[in-house]
């Protein structure tokens, strides 16, 4: 089953509901028991929430002095005094924590249990060779699991660059990223795993240790042999390291922490590195402006799905290492997420817009089969965004008994905020997210370049559509970009970072790293402007516009992003040429919308891979993008004059996304390059 193919039938149907009266549910809406979040002593007001210091930038108003943030507790300014501090926070608690199909219940790792095997792990490092250093560079290639973690506190205890290689880059990312490091030892999870990277070694002459998690095999290793690389197991750095335990060599702030690769839209992936210092400072600022009530302690739970090697995951595990709280594994089955957070029933739920998107469209799929559900669903929507205004966050009211509770039950039950980030959400999604998981929502906006968030969301704003202010870690300017006419005097233009969560610069990289950090400053490529309650708002893209035969600039993600808000359209890329004077689209409808609605609208049946070939499905399909077009605000030469259908969703599998789910425009061209070509000879 589909992980999000249960949220179809979300909205209960049975006589509950309806014995409640349409009439007498109307005015139910104050009925609810209040919890922790209702009310705050916040010091920022709504109103300002951002200062200007100098003409142009501004900072978080919890820097009225201007001074950024660093970190937020003494003893707590690198990775490995965070995990000492989170084993005497927790009191020795509950840590990392597993599954397997066959157990019904997490297994858990505690604290001192994950230092003493950090510990161990770093030793038997020492032995093989690997020294102390900012040049001691260690890859972890494997899926998010507790050896991940230990991993990397292993590093960092012993003051060595962990380099996370996303378990889905595939064999010749991972061995150029293991070249340009020179890198010495890699963790894996898999005899497969260490087999490609035996395979490319004559590419990895510096690679000198694979140790393996999974499935170790100790024979048949003649290529290893061939080219001086010994593949250990697991248990036997363990036992190594056990023999000869040393003294951990603590990092100062300064630091390397990690080479954190960017998932590469274009070319090769540039190795971003990033200190203890800009690790600590980007989660001692999202810290800062959660109340005291609300924030992490050691009884929260954390589910652990999105990708270790993404810095908005490592981030929100920092933040909970520090505080002594809990981290649960899945069972790394997207389908099977839902079940591991019923049983772990976390209250930390860091997500995605596309997870988010597709939650929403099944629920209100799921009403859309009855009027009385729909209307019923529509009502408890508006009700509770009404008391999200008020700063009421409940998970009590009449509208989650009767509505929303098959939702939060689904997400464990105790899910008490969420942060979302890796792409722009929608209002519309972010309001129904708050109203039906009763929890806060963080909406965060970053790079890998700043180590994950530039800006997040207030918990008490209620106002969606924006991304918050400067986090208290790092200053923001606009600059102008007048090619696409946007001006700083208008408090428009692309945005600029600077402060203590920046990248040191791209590994050997110096000209990129000089073209990213301009003045000092880190150029995002992103177009925002400046709310008059000194939020900011992400309005456009700036690197990856291109020009029409007409002179207009068009910047095609933002278009993307207004046309997949379409319920026929699952994924959007569009494209254009210089020479031309219209974009042209290649859509993936939404298998699991389309076949029925084709059916019931336009008469038509087949596979979705027939229905992509049906012109009656294309016209109505581009009908609803130019209506979506037109309410958004684009201008004629920006909307699309032609598309094609195309079945296969784009994906990280078939390499037109990134592991962070982020179109590959330089492969989607490629890949569609005919089809491109025919839609603009048809047009002609």
């Amino acid at each position: 089953m589909d992980a999000l193919s249960y949220l179809g039938d979300l909205i209960n149907d049975n006589k509950g509901l309806i014995i409640a009266g349409l009439g007498g549910i109307a005015s139910a809406g104050l009925m609810y028991a209040r919890t922790p979040y209702d009310t705050f002593d916040y010091p920022i007001s709504l109103e300002k929430q951002s200062i200007e210091i100098e003409p142009g930038v501004r900072v978080s108003a919890f820097c009225k002095d201007g001074k950024l943030l660093s970190y937020i507790y003494e003893d707590a300014k690198t990775l490995y005094e965070a995990f000492t501090r989170g084993i005497r926070i927790s009191n020795n608690g509950e840590f990392l924590g597993s599954r397997t199909d066959q157990s019904d219940d997490y297994e858990w790792i505690r604290y001192q249990e994950a230092y003493d095997r950090a510990q161990q792990f770093g030793s038997g490092m020492l032995e093989l060779g690997l020294t102390p250093g900012d040049e001691s560079f260690v890859g972890i290639y494997c899926p998010n699991r507790p050896e991940w973690v230990i991993c990397k506190e292993a590093c960092s205890m012993f003051s060595m660059v962990y380099v996370p290689l996303y378990d889905t880059l595939g064999p010749d990312a991972c061995t150029y990223i293991i070249n340009h490091t020179s890198m010495r030892a890699v963790i894996c999870d898999s005899m497969k795993r260490a087999r490609d990277m035996i395979q490319n070694a004559p590419k990895s002459p510096d690679l000198r240790y694979i140790i393996v998690i999974n499935d170790f095999e100790d024979g048949n290793l003649e290529d290893a042999r061939k080219y001086n690389i010994k593949v250990l197991s697991y248990e036997q750095m363990m036992f190594m390291g056990k023999k000869k335990l040393q003294e951990p060599i603590p990092p100062q702030p300064h630091n390397v922490a990690c080479v954190c690769y960017t998932s590469g839209t274009t070319g090769n992936p540039k190795g971003v590195l990033l200190t203890h210092e800009n690790l600590i400072a980007n989660t001692a600022a999202v810290n800062k402006l959660v109340p005291s009530h609300m924030s992490v302690t050691k009884d929260d739970t954390h589910i652990s799905y999105l990708p270790l090697a993404h810095m908005f995951e490592a981030c929100v595990q920092l933040m909970l290492i520090q505080h002594g709280g809990r981290i649960g594994f899945t069972r790394g089955d997207i389908r099977l997420l839902t079940e591991d957070m019923q049983v772990l029933k976390p209250t930390i739920f860091p997500t995605v817009p596309r997870l988010l998107n597709r939650i929403c469209d099944k629920v209100m799929q799921g009403a859309a089969q009855s009027k009385v559900k729909s209307y019923l669903l529509d009502l408890a929507l508006r009700k509770k965004t009404e008391l999200l205004m008020q700063g009421v966050f409940t998970r009590d009211s009449i509208w989650d008994k009767l509505v929303f509770h098959k939702v939060q039950a689904l997400m464990g039950g105790r899910v008490r905020f969420s942060i979302v980030g890796s792409a722009p959400l929608s209002a519309s999604v972010l309001n129904f997210t708050r109203a039906a998981l009763g929890c806060l929502v963080l909406e965060g906006y970053g790079q890998t370049e700043s180590t994950a968030g530039i800006t997040v969301t207030l918990p008490h704003e209620a106002e969606a559509g924006q991304v918050g202010p400067p986090l208290a870690c790092n200053k923001v300017k606009l600059i102008d970009v007048p090619e696409m006419d946007y001006y700083a005097k208008d408090g428009k233009g692309e945005v600029c970072v600077q402060g203590t969560n920046v990248m040191k610069g791209y590994y050997k990289e110096p000209e990129k790293t000089r073209e990213a950090m301009e003045d000092g400053w880190l150029h995002t490529g992103d177009i925002g402007m400046w709310l008059p309650n000194g939020t900011l708002k992400i309005i456009d893209r700036r690197k990856h516009i291109f020009k029409l035969a007409q002179g207009e600039y068009l910047a095609p993600e933002r278009i993307e992003g207004i046309y997949v808000r379409s319920s026929l359209i699952a994924q959007a890329f569009v494209d254009g040429d210089s020479l031309q004077m219209y974009p042209v689209g290649i859509i993936v409808p939404d298998p699991e919308v389309v076949p029925k609605w084709a059916s019931e609208n336009l008469g038509l049946s087949g596979t979705i891979e027939q229905l992509c070939q049906e012109e009656g499905l294309k016209r109505a399909i581009l009908d609803d993008m130019t209506k979506l077009g037109k309410e958004a605000g684009l201008k004629g030469f920006e909307q699309v004059k032609n598309i094609t259908l195309v079945a296969e969703p784009f994906s990280v599998e078939n390499g037109l996304l990134t592991p962070t789910f982020k179109s590959k425009r330089p492969a989607l061209r490629k890949e569609f390059s005919a089809q491109i070509e025919e839609m603009y000879k048809a047009s002609t």
